[in-house]
């Protein structure tokens, strides 16, 4: 047995279903509510994120992990090395030691997970290639770091690995514009996230409203049609009205009996 109460059609087993059309026409009478949660939401997460959010900046150095075991010559064997070689400088880069005298000689106030955590270390896909990213609030730090890193793979490791060295294919360069947050990035999920919620709260109030709506809706919930349908409003104004239009009409009728009379005489 279905009982349905306007919106929500109530089933057995605690099992309901909501009338996607009603709910879009509901969403569409309250669209202006919508709009504004929507652009007022983005207009916060601008601002939050342009005033309360510290900007960071990433300078990236490269390494390339490959040197001729000649003096001029590199060979299919040098090549192979530098593959293997690869992945032990992408972890023996994060060893204490090495941020410990970065630390150091740069004089910095971080402790050494501080450091580790602002430092990404990677070999780009089937290739040589060693990238060392560093991401401060300072620009000027994130490039000092970077380029230190990358000099001290080049003296540091291969003393520890007794391997040849590999080369600075590139230095980190001042970083011009910062690498987050992004403005219109966070400001376009904040619009997102303020419609997601207004849209779940609008839900969950049209399905808790079971009142009944129309004459379709008793028909619905009773199995029968209404014979009539008070109109909204004020029932004592409306009566109001009413006797004052009474009034009006026996004021007009004594003084159309008055003139008659009149007349006769």
């Amino acid at each position: 047995m279905n009982t349905n109460t306007g919106q929500i059609q109530v089933q057995d087993k605690d099992e309901f279903e909501i009338d996607l059309i009603e709910l879009l026409y509901y969403f569409r009478s309250k669209l202006v509510t919508i709009l504004a949660i929507f652009f007022a939401s983005a207009l916060i997460a601008g601002l939050i994120t342009h005033y309360f959010i510290t900007p960071k900046y990433q300078a990236t150095s490269m390494l390339y992990m490959v040197s001729a075991s000649s003096d001029s010559v590199v060979d299919l064997t040098d090549l192979n090395l530098g593959t293997s070689l690869s992945a032990d400088y992408e972890k023996l880069l994060h060893i204490r030691p090495i941020f410990e005298e970065i630390i150091e000689e740069e004089k910095l106030s971080y402790t050494y997970d501080e450091l580790l955590s602002m430092v990404t270390i990677s070999t780009i896909e089937n290739t040589r290639i060693l990238t060392v990213t560093v991401t401060s609030t300072d620009p000027a730090e994130a490039q000092s770091i970077a380029n230190d890193l990358a000099e001290k793979a080049v003296t540091y490791l291969p003393k520890l690995m007794e391997t040849s060295a590999p080369n600075i294919a590139e230095y980190a360069i001042y970083p011009e514009g910062k690498s987050s947050p992004s403005l219109p990035k966070n400001t376009m999920l904040g619009a997102l996230i303020g419609l997601v919620l207004t849209l779940g709260v609008l839900t969950v109030m049209f399905v808790m409203d079971d009142t009944l709506q129309s004459a379709e809706d008793v028909e619905k919930v009773f199995g029968i049609m209404p014979m009539t349908v008070i109109p909204e409003g004020n029932i004592q104004n409306a009566s109001d009205k009413s006797d004052r239009k009474v009034r009006r009409k026996k004021k007009l009728f004594h003084l159309r009996k008055r003139k008659r009379s009149a007349r006769k005489k």
